[in-house]
């Protein structure tokens, strides 16, 4: 029996410094596989007050500088900036990137008689459980839900005192390991001048309850679902702090629900083992929820560069398995070819899908016709159950 306990998870919108980062360097990955589908690509932004820098290391089609800016800009124009301290017709945008390093080059591209190899060395953990339909825990999957569906009445106009930065956090009460009820909200919105923190707790109180079951909400005393706690909130975005690639990590993933291997996604083509192992650790972890083999999976998976192979595949259920752990591990490698190329082939991640991926998590969302968030399919489900000879 697992205890009770209260659990958090925090999310933040795409018009957070630290997203709109996240969100360029994934518009130049998408920009240069749009061209060259094994363009290689590390790109690290910071904005702040009207400033963008793009650094790092790219090899593949030769790409104009003004066709770059102008993407940038048309990159923060979507999210909604157009503040005096950072807009997107006018912020000042400078790129250092540079050709990729011919000795990573040399580890990490295919040979005569080698396999391609590992973009760097690191750990990679994929995690799924019964929380949600999603199989995601529910503190980051609500807190994400919050933000998405802002933005959305922030950009349809419904809600245009919304501005584009925002945070929410959701405490969750758990009851014999299953999510009980929400006992707190924090909702942190930008907005337009002119209006009082009980307005915009008005404008965002329906919001909030049309993302949560109403099981789960109904009990929320108000004092403990907090609106813009400090107050106003209209200098936001780069203008009010400095925004870097790669810093919100654990809002990415699973919200401290599971293990992060250290490396950011955003910014990094497919070969970075950081981004395409994570995605096959999540797709295997989430089919195997969705095979009924476990309630609950952690899946962690290690790289060295210029090796092709993973060095290891652990897999812990919590105690939620109904079958055995190392079946479940030895079967893996079976099913799913774990190599660089093997990932991107079976989770076709060479295609430019990734501008989507940058806010509002990488896990948890609903695969498109238009190729975005393949690892969140559940097509290794019969393979999994005819393994254990389960219907």
């Amino acid at each position: 029996m697992k205890r009770d306990y209260l659990f958090t998870s925090e999310s933040v919108s795409e018009g957070h410094p630290d997203k709109v980062c996240d969100r360029i360097s994934d518009t130049v990955v998408d920009l240069y596989l749009s061209k060259d589908p094994f363009s290689r690509v590390a790109c690290e932004t910071l904005t702040t007050t009207n400033k963008v820098v793009l650094a790092g290391e790219v090899r593949g089609p030769s790409i104009e500088k003004d066709e770059l800016i102008s993407q940038v800009r048309a990159c923060i124009k979507d999210i909604g900036y157009e503040q005096d301290g950072f807009h997107w017709k006018n912020c000042d945008i400078v790129s250092y990137l540079h050709q990729q390093s011919s000795d990573i080059a040399m580890g990490v591209d295919a040979g005569s008689n080698k396999d391609e190899g590992a973009g760097d060395q690191g750990i990679m953990f994929g995690y799924a459980c019964r929380d949600t339909e999603s199989l995601m825990p529910a503190p980051i999957h609500y807190s994400h839900q919050i933000l998405l569906k802002m933005a959305e009445s922030r950009k349809n106009g419904s809600r245009n005192e919304f501005e584009p930065d925002s945070k929410s956090q959701v405490t969750m009460l758990y009851e014999n390991g299953k999510p009980s009820k929400v006992t707190s909200i924090v909702v942190s919105t930008q907005h337009k001048e002119g209006f009082t923190p009980l307005q915009i707790k008005e404008y965002v109180r329906p919001i909030v309850f049309d993302c949560i079951p109403k099981k789960l909400i109904q009990d929320l005393k108000d004092e403990e679902f907090y609106v813009n706690p400090t107050g106003n909130f209209v200098i936001g975005g780069p203008d009010g702090d400095s925004g870097l690639t790669g810093r919100k990590i654990i809002v990415d993933t699973y919200g401290g629900a599971a293990p992060h291997g250290g490396g950011a996604f955003s910014g990094k083509d497919p070969t970075k083992v950081d981004r395409s192992a994570a995605y096959a650790a999540r797709y295997l972890a989430k089919n195997i929820i969705a095979a009924e083999l476990a309630d609950e999976c952690e899946i962690q998976l290690s790289y060295a560069i210029g090796v092709s192979k993973p060095l290891s595949i652990f897999v812990n259920t919590k105690g939620t398995n109904k079958v055995d752990e190392l079946k479940i591990e030895n079967l893996i490698p079976e099913l799913f070819d774990l190599s660089p190329r093997g990932i991107r082939e079976h989770l076709k991640l060479n295609n430019p899908i990734y501008v989507p991926t940058s806010s509002y998590g990488h896990f948890g969302r609903m695969p498109t016709s238009e190729g975005h968030f393949t690892w969140e399919k559940i097509d290794l489900v019969d393979s999994f159950k005819s393994a254990f000879s389960l219907s």
